[in-house]
């Protein structure tokens, strides 16, 4: 396999997986997103549907496949500004408040409302949270995807 068909691939992988243990997190563990969590999923949609096009030959791929790269680091960036104001290193950007349907809000529904701010994990594994593992995978695979790229394929 050459380097390009594995940063292809990577580009693809890695926000789909990202993406899938975000929802599963939400759908499955009961772990509501703040609006720093939702900001770290656009960016690895984006590429998602960029390495999606990646596999259709007609389309400049290596581009395609090179903006994927910097979606999932824009989201692995948004995940270290978010891990900063869940660590308390800085104040967060956002009042972080949930959205409760549309039409009128009134105290009943802000009270039964699941309550998710961005400064509180809600979940660590050795002391790092789902934000700061966004971060890790995401700006770790941008630059296995970069660093494939950049590498020429060497005759065996």
């Amino acid at each position: 396999m050459t380097n390009f068909l594995k940063a292809r691939a990577l580009a693809l992988l890695i926000p789909a997986a990202l993406l899938a243990g975000a929802w599963g997190a939400q759908l499955i563990g009961g772990l509501y997103p703040c609006e720093m969590c939702h900001w770290q999923r656009w960016p690895h949609y984006a590429a998602v549907l960029l390495a999606l096009l990646a596999f259709v030959p007609a389309l400049p791929t290596r581009l395609l496949v090179t903006l994927a790269a910097l979606a999932i680091a824009v989201s692995g960036a948004i995940g270290v500004a978010h891990a900063g104001v869940e660590y308390h290193w800085w104040h967060g950007f956002t009042a972080c408040t949930k959205t409760i349907g549309s039409g009128p809000v009134t105290i009943d529904d802000l009270m039964k409302a699941p309550i998710v701010r961005c400064d509180a994990p809600q979940w660590t594994l050795f002391g790092v949270s789902l934000a700061g593992f966004n971060a890790i995978i995401s700006l770790g695979g941008a630059l296995v995807i970069s660093g494939l790229l950049l590498r020429r394929n060497r005759a065996r």
